[in-house]
């Protein structure tokens, strides 16, 4: 949880009820992080309904865009809106990974800034500007994610790349939920044509591409971000 811009959250949460949360094994989560989309999905499904939720929003970033999506295709009557940060479809395109590696988390700040910024004077600010809100909480922050529990997500989000039975993006048309799609125009996790071929598929689906931005392109545009969030949260 400590890895979300308080930015954001804090700015989300000024006008709306937020819950952040770890998966199982993740952070201060317990038990065994489970393989693959739909396993996490059931996860969270559970989490939900424990806390007596009949409906939600949901934002998710990256793997969490992949759930978020499954969420809303696997259970339409729970998920109200759905905003979709820096992720792309299933079957995706280059969304296989074969370049990322689980040992890339031991150096999780030259991550972040190489993978969420450009190298642009502009965004190389933001990424400075990034890393020390993230450093704002000190009491009782997450524990650093495992290699075994990274191992296990990036299996999931290989998994969710690779073409599936059904057919390229076939779900995608089964999600209704207003959607607002984020994306950076120069993401170089997840390239930004998948933002555009969400866009395309889902059929109440919004795209936001912000110029000169990677995979962190929320956090580098933050108050231009929450504006357009916060509109489309409570628009009719």
């Amino acid at each position: 949880m400590d890895d979300w811009d308080p930015k954001i959250t804090n700015g989300l949460a000024a006008e709306h009820d937020v819950i952040i949360f770890d998966y199982p094994g993740i952070g201060k989560s317990s038990g065994k992080t489970p393989a693959g989309v739909e396993a996490l999905t059931r996860q969270c499904v559970d989490f939900f309904r424990a806390l007596g939720f009949k409906q939600v929003d949901v934002m998710g970033f990256s793997l969490g865009g992949m759930i978020s999506q499954q969420l809303a295709y696997e259970y339409p009557d729970l998920i109200r809106r759905v905003i979709l940060l820096g992720t792309g479809p299933r079957g995706g395109e280059d969304m296989t990974f074969t370049e990322l590696s689980a040992e890339e988390q031991e150096d999780p700040i030259a991550l972040l800034t190489v993978a969420f910024f450009t190298t642009s004077e502009k965004s190389k600010a933001a990424a400075r500007d990034y890393i020390q809100r993230l450093q704002l909480r000190t009491a009782d922050r997450d524990d650093p994610v495992s290699k075994e529990s990274a191992t296990i997500e990036l299996g999931s989000i290989r998994e969710w790349g690779t073409i599936p039975p059904t057919g390229r993006y076939a779900m995608l048309a089964d999600i209704h939920q207003p959607t607002l799609i984020v994306h950076g125009a120069k993401d170089i996790v997840v390239t930004p044509i998948n933002a555009y071929i969400l866009a395309q598929h889902i059929p109440n689906a919004q795209l936001v591409m912000y110029p000169d931005a990677s995979h962190g392109a929320q956090s580098q545009y933050a108050e231009n971000f929450l504006k357009q969030a916060n509109i489309f949260l409570t628009e009719a």
